[in-house]
């Protein structure tokens, strides 16, 4: 009954391939794995563009580690000096224990949440409440939810983009040798159809991985035949296990 053998996801292979070698060994399928695009910092002119001054604010916001290595190459650029003084908030530990990268970690004022932007705001509480704050973001909708944050908890902010995605050149990829694909990011979508303006869908099952993907997709006219996670399938690997073992 099952169609599906070769299964193409966008992303670069995981250091653990474990859970997609079970499916291969258990269904026979094939997985393979190629990145639709890359993040890069804008160029100084691209971020002057933006009208954003970095040393007017006191504290700054990072969720990824790309947009760090981007907000210290920009400054860097733009001669602006960080002040000792600068609070930086983070969506996780992983992301904080990064900035170790480009500062003195233990003489800073880190804080880090549990990788969403509601516990970031937490985090910021009364205490923090009267700093100005700079959102780094990418050219993404996933900075909206910090936006709607900050705005609701009536916080002084400003987003600036630092982080773009650039489409990978993907002309050599035969896209119908596929029965699925799996997306994880809007960016995906953009690569697609940069790549493949008269793309169609065809018989070709799509997976969808987070919420902000799902309304590219839909908007696309690409039709979804998996959403992840879920309660049942938080994971990719999981989501197309469950689908292939009916």
């Amino acid at each position: 009954m099952n169609s599906i053998k070769k299964i193409l996801v966008s992303q670069k292979a995981p250091s653990n391939t474990a859970p997609y070698d079970a499916l291969t060994e258990k269904y026979g399928v094939s997985f393979e794995f190629k990145p639709f695009f890359a993040i890069e910092p804008l160029t100084s002119l691209e971020f002057r563009a933006q009208r954003i001054n970095i040393a007017d604010y006191t504290a700054i916001t990072f969720s990824s580690r790309h947009a760090i290595d981007a907000f210290f190459k920009l400054s860097e650029e733009l001669r602006v000096k960080i002040p000792e003084t600068m609070k930086y908030f983070c969506t996780t530990e992983a992301v904080a224990m990064y900035l170790q990268k480009h500062i003195v970690y233990r003489k800073r004022k880190i804080f880090y949440g549990q990788g969403t932007p509601e516990s970031v705001v937490a985090l910021i509480g009364p205490k923090h409440k009267g700093e100005k704050f700079l959102i780094t973001s990418s050219d993404s909708t996933a900075k909206d939810t910090f936006v709607r944050c900050f705005s609701e908890s009536g916080l002084d902010f400003t987003t600036a983009m630092f982080v773009k995605s650039v489409p990978q050149d993907l002309k050599d990829v035969d896209l119908k040798s596929y029965d699925m694909i799996v997306f994880y990011n809007e960016a995906d979508v953009k690569s697609l159809y940069v790549n493949f303006p008269d793309f169609q869908q065809g018989d070709i099952k799509f997976v969808s991985y987070g919420k902000s993907i799902v309304r590219a997709m839909q908007e696309a006219g690409l039709e979804i035949e998996i959403q992840a996670p879920t309660p049942q399938a938080p994971s990719v690997a999981l989501a197309i296990g469950q689908y292939l073992s009916k």
